[in-house]
């Protein structure tokens, strides 16, 4: 399927299909490379628009105590300059662009992402493992980042197009800084980011894949700091750098410098992943400004960790405001979710890598991992599968814990999916499928 470009005149004739998906679609992942200035973004842009039929959650339906079932009824709603300017009584008969009873929710943002290397978009190929671990993959990059970097803007567009098709309006994506691309892809994804700003939305992380102090990425680094990024990232700071503190000192005094946040990528799972977790806390207390604007990826050293130990770990993690980044790994190490949820850590989620050389895999659906979340934890009644839905949209949900609707409401940025389900329980569910989105008032898929 191949997005196609919505004229205003095709858009009014087909205003009461437009929420159906038939007409835009998902990139194909054998589509030829084009130039890097490809054409602007396919998108509907008007001041105002009114919608409906639109399905929204009004509450919960309980046995006892327990949630069974939850409300919905279909609903007009208005659009204008980007917001939401009003939810009302649904006007059947309105000259209006109908919803058909799609549920409507807050859009998906995927929290973890590499836009700017990827095979998507380009011919299909499955990873080659080799040697090495972390280390070894670093030698493949280098010798495969120049001709990746070629075709990473236009790689970046489709990753984009590919994240809408799913539902998700925004994402954090982490973007190489080291010696073999130096500031190269940092300029080539900001530059996709520039053709795709009407339609989409982005935060960065300054992300030395190579090492701070293995590949001389710190000069690198400092001027990406200068630029438009938001975080600083890191990766590994034992097994890569050799060097917890000195590596992390200078992340966090990077980030003071320049007001940036900080994502690290921590795979490490035995001690020296746990003193990276509390080397980290205790430079973030040290330094409040960085409360709330901190994060690890992965985090794999808390699924190692006995009961006690993750719930203790939790706490701090909380105090400290230090949000975890997860992809909800399956197989042999599971993430305590549930227990940092829990303990009130801010916890998101993300693909990661898409079809690249470290990973195979990735849908570009964040519902998806919604999905994964609840199987495995347990996430099966429907008050749970309700709850679990703030993993796809980092936090805002329809109905509050109580079933008290909280979500639209007048002034809400008019980011919006509509999706084929019945309610948020069934959607997590069964990874429902995606009719439209909206980005700030523009239809863009």
């Amino acid at each position: 399927m191949v997005s196609e470009s919505i004229t205003r005149k095709k858009f009014i004739r087909n205003s009461s299909i437009a929420l159906t998906g038939i007409v835009a679609g998902s990139p194909s992942l054998s589509a030829k490379p084009v130039q890097e200035d490809a054409a602007a973004p396919t998108t509907f842009k008007r001041k105002s628009l009114v919608f409906k039929n639109v399905r929204l959650e009004t509450g919960f339906t309980y046995e006892g105590e327990d949630v069974i079932a939850t409300k919905t009824g279909l609903f007009s709603v208005e659009i204008e300059n980007g917001k939401i300017k009003n939810v009302g009584p649904n006007q059947a008969n309105a000259n209006a662009i109908d919803a058909r009873g799609m549920l409507m929710l807050p859009s998906f943002k995927d929290m973890h992402i590499h836009l700017d290397k990827t095979f998507y978009g380009g011919h299909w190929q499955a990873i080659r493992r080799g040697a090495g671990g972390v280390k070894g993959m670093i030698a493949l990059e280098q010798k495969i980042l120049p001709e990746m970097l070629k075709t990473s803007t236009y790689k970046a567009e489709k990753m984009i197009e590919l994240l809408q098709s799913k539902g998700s309006t925004f994402a954090r994506s982490h973007v190489n800084i080291e010696p073999t691309s130096k500031l190269e892809s940092l300029a080539h994804l900001q530059k996709a980011l520039e053709n795709k700003k009407n339609v989409f939305g982005a935060e960065l992380v300054a992300f030395p894949q190579h090492g701070v102090f293995y590949t001389e990425s710190v000069p690198y680094l400092k001027e990406a700091a200068k630029m438009n990024v938001d975080f600083i990232g890191g990766v590994d700071p034992y097994s890569i750098d050799g060097a917890i503190e000195k590596t992390i000192d200078f992340t966090v005094q990077l980030a003071l410098d320049h007001h940036k946040g900080i994502d690290i990528h921590l795979h490490e799972s035995g001690e020296s992943g746990l003193k990276t977790i509390n080397y980290l806390m205790d430079k973030v207390n040290e330094n409040p400004a960085l409360k709330g604007k901190t994060y690890l990826s992965h985090c794999f050293a808390l699924g190692r960790l006995d009961k006690a130990k993750q719930e203790e770990m939790a706490e701090k993690l909380a105090a400290a405001q230090i949000g975890i980044v997860s992809t909800i790994p399956f197989g042999g190490l599971i993430m305590p979710i549930p227990t940092l949820m829990k303990a009130g850590v801010k916890v998101m989620t993300g693909n990661d890598s898409i079809v690249d050389h470290w990973n195979t895999f990735g849908t570009g659906s964040v519902l998806q991992k919604a999905n994964l979340a609840a199987q495995l934890y347990g996430y099966s009644t429907e008050f749970g599968l309700s709850r679990i839905l703030k993993l796809a949209t980092t936090g805002p949900l329809p109905l509050d814990d109580k079933g008290v609707q909280q979500w639209p409401k007048a002034g809400d940025e008019a980011s919006l999916v509509f999706i084929d389900a019945s309610c948020s329980a069934e959607a997590v569910s069964r990874i429902s499928p995606v009719k439209s989105l909206m980005y700030k008032g523009n239809i863009v898929f």
